[in-house]
């Protein structure tokens, strides 16, 4: 006899509580949790910024699903409900901040929703058979877990859906061993965090999609989509489908495939509520790099030469994942017209320095740590820390004849922000305080 497949409900996104009842109803998501049961709601809320507007549009969970959420839950009954997330401890945790921005404290007053920043609290050694990981001990208490990701690219994973969400769960030093010394761990990690947690239930928040995410550096894009199932791969295999990703194109699906014996067909799958088809469109997840890995393609565009800027792989930590982008406008600050003086510019755990350079920035504690002996190496550039602070490496390339200025990279988070003010569909409502 034939298992039966499992059940994804994808619902177009209009009038929020509706939605989500919807796309609840449509795939028995609260089924299998009972009314005694300590939930605790996994969101996306990866970082914040007190010091530059941020876009949130498709970088974090929209207050709208949150809130429709939360307001079902207790409509059903569901009294012990905790909202937790884990977010980037740059240079400080965020969670209350965001909390706060999000309107959460009037979940927490109107239902008695505990608010957890993992970061805050106490985590657990768990074994996962050939390795350990540290996760929250908030999550590992709680009953039944509902994990609320965003329909987004990754720049490292390719997507970043509930199997990646769940990263979260941990504290900074096993985030840091999921991105190990090959490329390919990071993709071999992160998943295997589900098979110790008690997920009963993803919702995937697609009201918009991300181009180039997982942060606020990509393109949004209004998809008006929420995705839900009680199988949690059978959900991410929906999400990426949408975005245009096979399973076999993404590395950590394909090996939470392989893993668990489950199909990468899209066959296999109970689709419920609207068409896939209809709704998928690729949206690419991949910064674009000059072929010969010199920089990204805008340093091409700007004539910019006698700098290498190799790229980003799997082994660059979230933290320092951060910090590029930064790193690499305040560079082209320093372009006046003139050629960098040979320069190389090395980030994560594995790349080492190349014959015939001038200086080489070493970004980071890890190609510090890798390349300080590297016979290569004529003018090592070290940039410490974990993450490097965008001012210590200003004042690491001003020693070295390299002005660097602020000024560009400011302009930059400005433009982020703005090209969405006015823009229809990009209502910053959707990501305040709700009605209930």
């Amino acid at each position: 006899m034939s298992m039966s497949r499992p059940v994804v409900s994808v619902v177009q996104f209009q009038e929020p509580y509706g939605t989500v009842r919807e796309a609840l109803d449509l795939c028995r998501g609260l089924e299998g949790i009972g009314k005694d049961d300590r939930i605790l709601i996994k969101p996306n809320l990866v970082g914040w910024d007190v010091d530059f507007p941020v876009p949130p549009y498709g970088m974090v969970v929209t207050s709208a699903v949150m809130f429709a959420l939360v307001k079902i839950l207790a409509e059903e009954g569901f009294r012990k409900i905790t909202i937790g997330e884990g977010p980037l401890m740059i240079p400080k945790t965020m969670g209350r901040v965001m909390f706060k921005t999000f309107g959460y404290e009037r979940l927490r007053d109107r239902y008695g929703v505990e608010l957890v920043d993992f970061n805050e609290e106490k985590f657990t050694e768990v074994d996962f058979g050939d390795f350990k990981l540290s996760v929250a001990r908030k999550v590992l208490e709680a009953d039944k877990i509902i994990n609320l990701p965003v329909l987004k690219t990754h720049n490292q994973t390719k997507v970043s859906l509930g199997l990646k969400n769940l990263k979260g769960c941990l504290n900074r030093k096993s985030k840091m061993f999921c991105h190990g010394k090959v490329n390919e761990d990071l993709d071999r990690l992160f998943p295997r965090i589900i098979e110790r947690l008690p997920v009963a239930l993803t919702i995937i928040d697609g009201v918009f999609s991300l181009e180039k995410g997982p942060s606020y550096t990509g393109r949004a894009i209004r998809k008006d989509l929420v995705i839900a199932s009680t199988d949690p791969y059978a959900c991410d295999v929906v999400g990426a489908e949408i975005m245009g990703y096979r399973v076999e194109d993404v590395p950590h699906l394909k090996y939470f495939a392989d893993v668990h014996g489950r199909s990468y067909s899209l066959k296999d799958i109970e689709v419920a509520g609207e068409d896939v088809g209809e709704h998928r469109k690729f949206v690419d997840y991949d910064f674009e790099w000059t072929p010969d890995n010199t920089g990204p393609a805008a340093f091409e565009k700007r004539g910019i030469t006698g700098l290498a800027l190799r790229k980003y792989d799997n082994t660059l930590c979230t933290g320092c994942s951060v910090s590029f982008t930064p790193m690499i406008m305040v560079l082209m600050s320093a372009f006046k017209g003139e050629p960098f003086p040979g320069t190389e510019v090395l980030s994560g755990k594995i790349q080492t320095a190349s014959p015939g350079f001038e200086k080489t920035i070493l970004f980071g504690k890890c190609a510090c740590d890798l390349n300080k002996d590297n016979p290569n190496i004529k003018k090592p550039i070290p940039v410490k820390g974990c993450p490097p602070k965008l001012e210590d490496f200003i004042g690491a390339l001003k020693a070295e004849g390299i002005d660097c200025s602020m000024d560009e990279y400011v302009k930059y988070r400005h433009h982020l922000y703005d090209r969405y003010k006015g823009k229809e569909g990009f209502d910053p409502a959707l990501y305040q305080e709700q009605e209930l």
